[in-house]
């Protein structure tokens, strides 16, 4: 079965990347993500992933605690650069080319970020690592994924998650919270829902560009909504 999109923006957050332990890189999570990263570009599907790196250094937790915001914001833009070095490894181990690219240049480690050879990487079936954030401080790797989905052309955002969908409230404290299988942009804004942060919500809105927020904890999920299967959350305007 065909992919439903040609081409895909997968955002993945550091927490994801932890497993249980909370921090640093789980290898069994590491794998089953790459497997099923692997399953989707056999489809054909071309992918670009923006990665987080709370799972190493948030940077916004660190400046409340007194770090200066700049530099704070910086450290976790490079703990995303080590997600993504990983997630490379991961794949390419799997037979799957794959190119990481950085907003912020380190030449002997990966590419700088460029729209045009990222999208040429894209073209020739490579998966996209975009790593690093949007390269500046002040800005979430939330924004960088709708920020890099519209420089790219994708058709979709997939936000990849640890719950099912976008609910009325967490529904981890809260278990009576309402799932929404579908919303639109309007009624996230409207209702404060805490899905991505306000910027990107209103990137996304404005280039009319899809959300599916998803569990990708569950194996075979991330192929599901690829393919089509009403899995998830559906966000439109």
């Amino acid at each position: 079965m065909a992919g439903r999109w040609q081409r895909v923006l997968l955002k993945l957050s550091g927490e994801l990347l932890a497993g249980g332990a909370g921090h640093g890189i789980d290898e069994a999570v590491l794998t089953a993500l790459a497997d099923e990263i692997r399953e989707v570009h056999a489809l054909g599907v071309q992918i670009g992933i923006v990665p987080g790196g709370g799972n190493i250094y948030r940077g916004l937790a660190a400046s409340t605690r007194g770090m200066d915001r700049v530099g704070a914001d910086y450290m976790g833009m490079l703990a995303t650069v080590i997600n993504g070095l990983a997630l490379q490894h991961a794949l390419e181990r799997r037979g799957v080319y794959t190119r990481v690219m950085s907003a912020i240049e380190m030449d002997r480690v990966c590419e700088p970020y460029i729209r045009r050879r990222a999208v040429r990487h894209l073209e020739k079936g490579r998966v996209v690592v975009l790593a690093a954030g949007t390269g500046n401080p002040y800005f979430t790797t939330d924004t960088a994924a709708a920020l890099r989905a519209v420089e790219i052309g994708a058709d979709v955002v997939l936000k990849a998650t640890k719950v099912d969908g976008i609910y009325s409230s967490d529904p981890v404290t809260q278990p009576d919270a309402t799932f929404h299988p579908h919303i639109t942009y309007k009624e996230i804004l409207d209702r404060g829902l805490a899905v991505m942060d306000l910027t990107a919500i209103t990137m996304l809105r404005e280039n009319r560009l899809p959300l599916v927020v998803f569990n990708v904890g569950r194996r075979g999920n991330l192929l599901k909504v690829v393919q089509g299967e009403a899995l998830g959350t559906s966000v439109t305007e």
